[in-house]
């Protein structure tokens, strides 16, 4: 329990003073420093000339090695912070920059100010930052439709997933749930090169997020005007969803703000022709961002306040 304390104390940190550019500036972030050794281990393990069988037994020894290393880094700097609430203090604020509460909130709403301005040209320069399609194939209402998207699997993957891994154990869990969650992003996908090499990085992504992401949505769902319409939409489409896990907060998300998700888009120059999530509901605008950023301030704070009463209990 002392651990929820600690999750607690990092996403107050993180919401107060997010990670500060000089800060990043200076020493980077835990992130770019994991990045960095997944970018040293896919460039010496992930040869072009071996064999797809022989890559994937790399990729999957990659995983373990990154993993691995940041776990028992977490492992060994919690050894020695003592014990009460100075650990739990230590923990929070050794654990802040890995929980990215409020970078999400400032890009999100860095693309709802010029939306709603009526500056597209500056929305669509905003939203490049966040999402991989191509922004010069948004109108208004695939712009919205892409930062709530975004807002809410992030939400997800960025706050909810790390702390609920550092609620369970501590330094060990937080670092190891953003090591996994790194390999995914940098090399979990089906590309040619890291088709084989990321599979063991992308699947146990997905097994990362299996709970967290439920409980993304459940956060969403319990704030909503209207409970039971939220849950209805989130039962029903969540599993529609490309992703095992990215359409639970999705569709919590389009269900509380009675707006359709997902449906087709284009990447890179091709159409992925995907399902919608609350279909026949109406397209969002600006004035959805924002009030999903409402949403998502609500969610954060309860699950907040949840940790500290199981610090308390």
């Amino acid at each position: 329990m002392g651990f929820a304390g600690a999750m607690a104390v990092a996403m107050a940190v993180d919401a107060l003073m997010g990670w500060p550019s000089p800060l990043f500036a200076r020493i980077g972030h835990p992130v770019t420093w994991l990045g960095r050794l997944i970018q040293l281990v896919d460039s010496a393990w992930n040869r072009n000339t071996d064999p797809p069988a022989f890559r994937r037994v790399a990729g999957v020894a990659a995983a373990i090695l990154v993993i691995a290393l940041a776990m028992a880094l977490g492992w060994a700097v919690q050894s020695v912070l003592g014990s009460g609430w100075v650990r739990v203090v230590l923990v929070g604020v050794l654990a802040w920059p890995l929980v990215a509460l409020r970078s999400l909130h400032d890009h999100v709403a860095a693309v709802a100010d010029p939306l709603a301005s009526g500056d597209i040209a500056a929305a669509c320069s905003a939203v490049a930052q966040i999402v991989g399609r191509d922004p010069a194939t948004l109108d208004d209402a695939g712009v919205a439709r892409a930062t709530i998207e975004s807002l809410a699997e992030n939400a997800s993957d960025g706050i909810v997933a790390p702390v609920f891994w550092g609620a369970l154990f501590g330094l060990p869990g937080i670092l190891g749930y953003k090591a996994i969650n790194t390999l995914d992003s940098m090399i979990g996908h089906r590309t040619e090169r890291h088709d084989a090499f990321g599979w063991a990085a992308a699947r146990i992504d997905d097994l990362a997020n299996l709970v967290p992401a439920r409980l993304t949505g459940l956060l969403f769902v319990v704030l909503a005007p209207r409970p039971s319409q939220a849950w209805s939409c989130m039962l029903r489409d969540a599993r529609r969803h490309r992703s095992p896990n990215a359409g639970w907060p999705e569709a919590a998300m389009a269900g509380v703000l009675g707006v359709r998700l997902s449906g087709p888009r284009i990447y890179h120059g091709s159409i992925a022709d995907e399902p919608w999530l609350n279909e026949g509901a109406r397209d969002p605008a600006a004035a959805d961002i924002f009030a999903g950023l409402k949403l998502y301030r609500y969610a954060m704070m309860l699950l907040a306040a949840a940790f500290v009463a199981l610090a308390l209990a």
